[in-house]
């Protein structure tokens, strides 16, 4: 099951949300993460670290789900 993380707005990168979530400490461990090529959005393997996430969007870090959760 995902876990959600809140978000404030209708949208958040793809680098940011991972430094979010804690999954990477700043910009330069995202390009690692990514250049690893071991995250999905959405099952669809992602390489950009700008790539535009919405509410409902799952990104799959290794075996942890993040699911973007906007607050009301």
């Amino acid at each position: 099951m995902p876990r959600d993380v809140q978000i404030v707005g209708q949208m958040i990168r793809l680098g940011q949300l991972l430094k979010l979530a804690g999954v990477a400490d700043s910009g330069s461990d995202t390009k690692t993460i990514l250049a690893a090529g071991g995250v999905c959005v959405n099952d669809e393997r992602e390489s950009r670290r700008g790539r535009q996430l919405h509410g409902g969007d799952v990104v799959t870090v290794g075996h942890e789900a993040l699911r973007v959760a906007t607050r009301p």
